[in-house]
């Protein structure tokens, strides 16, 4: 059955390890989007840190989607218009981040302008790259303003897209279940990189997000290509026709994946295309 939507994470995907499109990968897409394909962005980040490379890949004029917060939101990128947008009760919220209290994490959150965390100066994580300032990192990816709040819990006023949790990666890996235990039936938590980890709102993933927005667009999951890289790109790699997972992937995505492609900064996307359309 013939492609009629490419879908891809954004982070270990369609972004190399310098955070930037390849010029191959970029000229791939933007050829796709000209013959007729609909492109869509699904990431775990906020919808504005994804609209400067959705504008770099020309998606406006192409009538592209962007599927952000693991996609508990869904935005037509030309007109900007959500198509749907999910969120985490206040109170859920609060409930999260007091919970997170007793576990050594950095927990961000954010509404369209600011990001807030509890201390901007407890930032750092030690990385085998090297020491990183990941709240630096999510602000500038997000376009986010910086706003400290000491008692996130106590000052939240509103609901949530998201919450995101930085911790160092074998801490995580350690206590991830014992953070997720009392919320299991009530949101959804997934890694998308090995020091974050990442609340939504019950029943949201990029998958089922997906089906609502290909409904929309007339497109079967049959008609779908999808490549992703980590653990909140499994239902969307499962679901998808063509499942593509990225030689840096997790092995778990490899696993159930169509095929292996080259990694992100070997223009994976670029080359897989060019096996399948």
């Amino acid at each position: 059955m013939a492609i009629k939507a490419i879908v891809m994470d954004i982070d270990g995907t369609l972004l190399t390890s310098e955070k930037k499109i390849s010029p191959k990968t970029r000229q791939a897409l933007v050829a796709a989007q000209k013959q007729g394909l609909s492109l869509i962005l699904a990431s775990g980040r906020p919808t504005n840190g994804m609209r400067p490379l959705a504008d770099e890949l020309e998606m406006a004029h192409y009538n592209g989607h962007l599927l952000s917060y693991n996609g508990a939101c869904v935005t037509h990128h030309g007109s900007q218009q959500q198509l749907f947008n999910q969120t985490i009760s206040k109170s859920l919220s609060q409930q999260i981040l007091e919970h997170l209290k007793q576990f050594d994490v950095i927990p961000m959150i954010n509404d369209e302008t600011f990001m807030y965390v509890n201390d901007v100066f407890h930032n750092t994580l030690h990385l085998e790259t090297g020491d990183f300032n990941i709240i630096e990192y999510e602000s500038r990816g997000g376009n986010f303003q910086l706003c400290e709040w000491r008692d996130l819990a106590a000052r939240l006023n509103f609901p949530l897209n998201k919450i995101l949790i930085a911790g160092e990666p074998a801490y995580l890996q350690k206590y991830h279940e014992a953070i997720y235990a009392p919320f299991k039936e009530t949101v959804t938590a997934a890694f998308s990189a090995p020091f974050y980890f990442e609340f939504t709102a019950k029943n949201i993933d990029k998958a089922r997000s997906l089906e609502k927005l290909t409904l929309q667009l007339g497109i079967t999951a049959e008609e779908v290509i999808a490549f992703g890289d980590g653990h909140n790109d499994y239902t969307m790699l499962e679901w998808a026709g063509t499942g593509i997972a990225m030689e840096n992937a997790v092995d778990e995505l490899k696993s159930i994946a169509t095929e292996v492609t080259l990694s992100n900064d070997n223009d994976g996307i670029a080359v897989a295309l060019a096996n399948f359309l």
